[in-house]
């Protein structure tokens, strides 16, 4: 018969007591260094403006403060952000957490993962990061997505995090197979028992 019991609340297992992994300590330097490629190329394109003639002034001097704004929230972010980011990897899944403002976990159960990449950008490859990416059955794009890790260490969570899914997929299979061999081998009985002359 089905049964349905409620959970108690206070039962259900937290996150709080789980001994978080940290991001690979260059990886806000990294997000510094990127973010100055990409503030520089914005001062460059203003300081251009600035030599068209008959250009006004003010809307320079806006850019260049609002600039200055975003450099100092680009510069100071990561490090406020990094430390909140984290990562368990656990017998039955992997947790991720991440946020200052608005904060999440995501749990990725091993017997839904059908891919895992792992991937770097030029900047990373300097500081020897990468980031993993996890694939679920029925999701659109990477389900999940870890920046910031060490190449070895990323390198080492795909790879488990696969032999992972590939031993719950086979024990899957090995049971649906076991299932239909009882099930065939209880057909079988049954036709022999009533081919038997009473």
């Amino acid at each position: 018969m089905f049964e349905n019991p409620e959970v108690a609340l206070d039962e259900l297992p937290g996150t709080d007591d789980l001994d978080w992994e940290q991001l690979h300590p260059l990886y806000a330097r990294a997000m510094r260094v990127a973010s100055a490629i990409i503030l520089t190329i914005i001062a460059v394109a203003i300081t251009v403006l600035n030599f068209v003639p008959k250009f006004p002034l003010a809307p320079v001097v806006i850019l260049y403060s609002l600039l200055a704004i975003a450099t100092a929230i680009a510069m100071t972010w990561p490090g406020v952000s990094i430390p909140r980011r984290g990562y368990v990897l656990r017998d039955k899944d992997i947790l991720f957490r991440k946020g200052v403002i608005w904060r999440s976990v995501t749990a990725i159960p091993f017997n839904r993962i059908q891919h895992v990449e792992t991937s770097s950008t030029p900047i990373d490859r300097k500081f020897g990061l990468a980031t993993l990416q996890l694939f679920t059955a029925g999701g659109s794009g990477g389900d999940l997505k870890i920046d910031g890790l060490g190449t070895d260490v990323a390198e080492s969570l795909r790879v488990f995090i696969l032999n992972k899914s590939i031993d719950v997929l086979l024990r899957k299979r090995v049971t649906r197979l076991l299932h239909r061999l009882v099930i065939q081998m209880l057909v079988n009985s049954i036709r022999y028992e009533l081919s038997r002359p009473i």
